[in-house]
């Protein structure tokens, strides 16, 4: 019973590390460009909803509200004012500049809100659970690992199905053959980034929710996440969502062995995956 608790709690754990993954795939896996500032933007924004939650009196579904927009215009200022200016067959200028953004955006946070740990309060949400066959599962990761589902889902159909979609895979291919159709690549990378930044405006509120946070949390989140792209392949979606779930058990079996393992056991995961089958569990197939 042990060992299948562990189970159910890394995949609802792998539930919250595919939040963090599905941008990084459609920064990373798709249009190639390093964000080493990821795991910085999605801390940002959830100091920006605990600030505004205790500024306004308002629950953690109105603060999904109020960052998703907040993230959309952060990613699109990013990609127009920055990334734009540096993209190319080379991923390491993209890589240099949103390192410096890293560096700039943890001094900042820390300047506002200082180093403290901070929490988003979910009136009560965060520490209810359920009972299923003796097993007791938190509602709050519950919703986490559905919403996850939900986004990667509608990523997905939207990138395979959408005329944006297309575009952005065309444009990632070839951008001067896609600018030839008529396709915009800096506008349709700009797009994607807006979109990826405010899907990140959600896992903000969802960690707020479970654990603290503070400025110096991002390159953690970073980590995750591209171990979970990398896992599960580059460029596939639901390969993100899957290589989460493999990251959220092995540290979850890890936690159960030995305290000290949990997080070590993700890293062997990756690195085993790595040396084993460097395209990922799920290769690119559009």
């Amino acid at each position: 019973m042990q060992w299948l608790d562990a189970l159910i709690q890394g995949i609802l754990l792998g539930g919250m590390y595919a939040q963090y993954a599905l941008g990084m795939t459609l920064m990373f896996g798709v249009m190639r460009i390093v964000n080493i500032a990821h795991g910085d933007l999605m801390i940002l924004l959830a100091l920006v909803g605990i600030s505004g939650s205790a500024m306004f009196g308002v629950g953690p579904f109105l603060v999904i509200v109020l960052l998703v927009p907040i993230g959309a215009l952060l990613g699109w200022a990013l990609q127009k004012g920055i990334l734009n200016r540096v993209i190319g067959g080379d991923e390491l200028p993209s890589l240099i500049a949103t390192f410096g953004l890293s560096v700039a955006l943890q001094n900042l946070m820390q300047q506002i809100w200082s180093a403290d740990s901070r929490s988003l309060p979910g009136g009560g949400l965060e520490s209810a659970s359920v009972n299923v066959a003796g097993v007791y599962i938190g509602v709050l990761p519950l919703l986490v690992l559905a919403t996850a589902v939900g986004l990667t889902g509608g990523l997905d159909a939207m990138l395979r199905f959408s005329p944006f979609g297309r575009a952005l895979r065309a444009a990632s291919v070839d951008s001067e053959a896609a600018a030839i159709t008529g396709v915009n690549p800096r506008a349709v990378y700009a797009t994607a980034t807006a979109a990826a930044v405010a899907i990140l405006g959600i896992a903000a509120v969802f960690q707020s929710l479970r654990a603290t946070v503070s400025p110096a949390d991002g390159p953690a989140q970073l980590i995750y996440a591209f171990e979970a792209v990398i896992i599960g392949g580059m460029g596939s979606v639901w390969g993100s969502f899957l290589g989460a779930i493999v990251l959220g058990i092995a540290q979850a079996i890890g936690f159960r062995a030995d305290p000290g393992w949990g997080i070590l056991m993700g890293h062997l995961v990756f690195l085993l995956v790595l040396a084993g089958r460097p395209q990922g569990l799920m290769s690119r197939n559009r």
